[in-house]
């Protein structure tokens, strides 16, 4: 349960937090044209009804805060979902793709103006947003100023970072465990747990355990769009940062999919949410787990073995991207010890829990295929930030710049195709 109440900070986050997290970076002209065309309403009211009690965005998103905060603000959320029942997770510092700001004043104008685009009284998370792009010492400090917005006004419940070079990310959390002597409540990697890529689980778990995190969500298990049959997504400009050669061999890998009746996206997610399930456990939580057994307030403490579930974020831009992920999810979830009692409480099939099983090592052999033909581009990162980057924030500066994506007023009408049914994609963008 998501609490304003202050004494929640003294409540590790592990034991509230969901384990499965709808990612809303989609909302975002980054992976759509127009992101005020998306059902944003529709799709987060549509997961609250499946499940989902978490959300994760982010100011550096374009419209996405808005968009989420317009859609929690309705009336059917307020009549069926009260705000302790679920949680924002947002982040700062992070203006644009070549801008930063981590000074204390622009962290608490971030985190004010966050509050109200999302038109809540209080954030359950703030992430510092990619703090590799920022020297150390600024890091630092504006985790220090998130924690005391935290004690002083109480309007963040939890702190965290966020990024994508594993050892940034861990070296960072030792030093703030050290120099602060209070750990980091979570670390949020991305792209860094996929059927490519294994990073989060061989080289940062265990150091980021040991800093005292408590919880490691594991975001773009489709490395931002990159591990699918299409590729990364192609909206205006190519801002993907995979290199040619991991492109044509993801190409390739999707091949070997077609060729034994399965799309490499499908692989790509069922992989990743459920190994960090088991891979991420010991840095997991034990929130409610969205198994889909009706009225009832869950948590796993006593439900599928009572075990720490490694945390994942998905996203998806459309209300079938969502269903077929929650499909997915389930399915994953009726595998898992005391799976069968689950799924049956939930309506679902007697054998689900064996068919899971089965499907799990039908995906693992798949694979062995896969990653068999990625070859040297296993386990391959690519820089960040890139060589040469420059911080261009003026940080004397107050004037407020123009948005970079469009506005409603901007917006054209949603183009819907006659046969949108047969077209929709039915699996996450990340």
């Amino acid at each position: 349960m998501a609490s304003s109440d202050s004494s929640q900070q003294s409540v590790p986050l592990s034991t509230i937090l969901p384990p499965l997290i709808q990612g809303c970076g989609v909302f975002n002209t980054q992976f759509v044209k127009d992101p005020y065309a998306l059902d944003t309403a529709g799709l987060v009211h549509k997961a609250l009804q499946l499940g989902v009690r978490a959300f994760d965005t982010s100011p550096y998103y374009g419209p996405s805060e808005e968009l989420l905060g317009k859609a929690l603000d309705a009336p059917f959320v307020h009549d069926n979902f009260p705000r302790n029942e679920y949680f924002i997770l947002t982040k700062v510092g992070r203006i644009a793709s070549s801008e930063f700001d981590y000074s204390p004043s622009w962290i608490r104008q971030s985190v004010e103006r966050s509050l109200e685009r999302l038109k809540t009284e209080y954030l359950d998370v703030v992430y510092c947003h990619d703090v590799e792009f920022v020297s150390p010492d600024e890091a630092v400090e504006a985790v220090k100023e998130l924690r005391k917005i935290r004690d002083e006004i109480g309007k963040i419940k939890y702190v965290g970072i966020s990024g994508y070079p594993i050892d940034v990310l861990c070296t960072l959390a030792e030093r703030i465990k050290d120099e602060t002597g209070q750990p980091l409540d979570i670390v949020l990697s991305y792209a860094n747990f996929t059927i490519q890529n294994s990073a989060l689980a061989t080289k940062g778990v265990h150091r980021l355990k040991a800093a005292g995190v408590d919880v490691v969500p594991n975001a773009s298990p489709l490395g931002m769009g990159l591990l699918r049959q299409c590729g990364p997504p192609m909206v205006g400009e190519d801002w993907h940062p995979s290199p040619p050669g991991l492109r044509a061999a993801v190409h390739q890998a999707s091949n070997f999919c077609d060729s034994h009746g399965e799309r490499l996206e499908v692989i790509a997610i069922r992989y990743a949410l459920e190994e960090w399930l088991r891979e991420g456990s010991s840095v997991g939580s034990r929130g409610d787990p969205a198994s889909g057994v009706p009225w009832e307030r869950e948590s796993n403490k006593t439900n599928l073995g009572g075990h720490k579930l490694g945390v994942s974020v998905m996203g998806a831009s459309t209300i079938p991207e969502l269903e077929k992920t929650m499909q997915v999810w389930r399915s994953i979830l009726d595998g898992l010890e005391n799976g069968q009692e689950t799924a049956i409480r939930a309506g679902r099939w007697k054998k689900d829990h064996e068919w899971s099983l089965n499907r799990r090592k039908a995906v693992q052999i798949l694979t062995e295929g896969i990653q068999e033909v990625l070859d040297n581009w296993l386990d391959y990162t690519w820089s960040s930030p890139p060589p040469g980057f420059v911080n261009v924030r003026d940080k004397t500066s107050e004037e407020a710049e123009p948005a970079p994506w469009l506005t409603p007023a901007a917006s054209p009408e949603a183009d819907v195709p006659e046969d949108i049914g047969a077209r929709e994609r039915v699996v996450a963008l990340r």
